[in-house]
């Protein structure tokens, strides 16, 4: 990690800017995959998870029987830990459900607005070196609790054809049956256009490489859903002098081992605790499986000290990050400073990692600075929002003459005309 020692202000907007890895040719990789798919369906997708996941299928949908068997072979203690993920994760966005409110904005005049859930979505889950059955959870259950009519998964294959076992538990586990084994920008294109076996949805929601993003963004500019643009995934720790430094360092290097494009920030205002932290990544590197990922984050990851916590908030708030931690015994003092986060972390012992699975709140956020405009999924991302209004006779006259000189300042001669006429009837 490289160190930055209190940079002037006007050097931060480098600082914040993301690492970038171009795949050559990438828009012309994913366009290709996307027209293939609408093309030749169901066709074009055994050949692309025949070339990209070395499994010959001759089906895509998750039989019943898979199903069963995923089932017996989870382990007990992890089918009881996702159970109490469940619970939390329910918890917490079941109170997110909001009653229609109406509203008399004048005498005569009534307004009001329902949730809609959006009739059929699409959950994307890698299943790759880290097969994320956790974010089933995070992304099932707000689905079925808003009553979404269709959900279904998509999720590639090993190389013999299987789904990991984790992943159909948790998906049965929150009510989703229809489930195909087909990953990448292919699996993207067949869920928002539709093929013979796999159903066209409305909305598109999950994580993903590079490829998977970029079918998200291709997709989403041809009228299809997605949930929110996406990145790598990224850590930004505000650590105090009160900061235990193994526990950050374990933060750090959890949020590195995502995958060699995230990057990890730390900001501190005490040089001996920075020194401590980083001695304390490079103990429990050696320790990790998955060790080489995390050392390529960390080229592209630094740390940075400011004199006061004030500054390091306010370049956190420029940076925008999907993770927040502030590793302080009084993180709630600085709660008020924070405008651009996507979940933040108080204190510690509260780790990213309660985030990423269980204490319920999702973990599917805004990377790549979008956090200053996006928020998080939630109960909300799973609806549409109906508005609807009621005029009375009484609320026409209240306030048709304030629509008939509007129309009219606009050149909108119908407009008003449709006013004029109901009022002309109440003569």
């Amino acid at each position: 990690m490289k160190i930055y020692r209190r940079p002037k202000k006007e050097t931060w907007k480098e600082l914040i800017q993301r690492p970038t890895f171009k795949k050559e040719n990438l828009d012309d990789i994913v366009d290709s995959i996307i027209q293939t798919v609408r093309k030749e369906g169901d066709q074009a997708l055994l050949e692309y998870t025949k070339r990209f996941d070395q499994a010959a299928l001759d089906t895509l949908l998750v039989s019943r029987e898979e199903i069963e068997i995923a089932c017996t072979n989870t382990p007990l203690p992890l089918q009881k830990a996702i159970q109490t993920a469940r619970q939390n994760i329910q918890r917490f966005h079941e109170v997110q459900k909001t009653e229609s409110q109406t509203v008399e904005t004048m005498k005569g005049v009534t307004c009001w607005r329902k949730n809609v859930a959006i009739e059929k979505v699409g959950l994307y889950i890698p299943g790759g070196t880290a097969p994320l059955f956790s974010t089933i959870l995070m992304l099932g259950i707000p689905a079925q609790l808003a009553g979404c009519n269709e959900v279904i998964l998509c999720t590639p294959p090993d190389k013999n054809g299987k789904i990991n076992p984790a992943i159909l538990y948790t998906a049965q586990l929150v009510g989703i049956h229809k489930i195909f084994k087909v990953g990448g920008a292919q699996a993207i294109a067949a869920m928002a256009y539709g093929t013979e076996s796999v159903p066209q949805v409305y909305k598109i929601f999950g994580p993903g490489n590079q490829f998977v993003t970029k079918a998200k963004e291709r997709v989403q500019q041809n009228g299809v859903a997605i949930d929110m643009p996406a990145g790598p995934s990224e850590v930004l720790i505000i650590a105090d002098e009160t900061a235990n430094p193994v526990f950050v360092a374990a933060d750090l290097l959890a949020q590195a081992e995502h995958g060699t494009d995230s990057q990890v920030v730390l900001l501190t205002t005490n040089e001996e605790v920075n020194e401590k932290i980083r001695e304390q990544i490079d103990v429990q590197l050696t320790q990790l499986p998955r060790k080489e990922i995390a050392c390529k984050a960390l080229e592209n990851s630094f740390s940075v000290i400011f004199r006061d916590i004030k500054t390091c908030m306010a370049f956190s708030n420029a940076y925008a990050p999907e993770h927040l931690i502030i590793a302080a015994e009084k993180a709630e003092n600085y709660t008020e400073l924070i405008n651009n986060a996507g979940s933040v972390f108080l204190g510690n012992y509260t780790c990213e990692s309660a985030g990423d699975y269980a204490s319920g709140t999702n973990h599917t956020l805004p990377t790549n600075g979008y956090a200053r405009n996006y928020s998080g999924v939630s109960l909300d991302s799973f609806y549409k929002k109906i508005t609807f209004q009621k005029i009375t006779r009484e609320g026409i006259q209240n306030i048709g003459k304030t629509i008939e000189i509007m129309a009219e300042a606009e050149d909108l001669f119908a407009h008003k005309n449709a006013v004029t006429l109901r009022l002309k009837s109440l003569k």
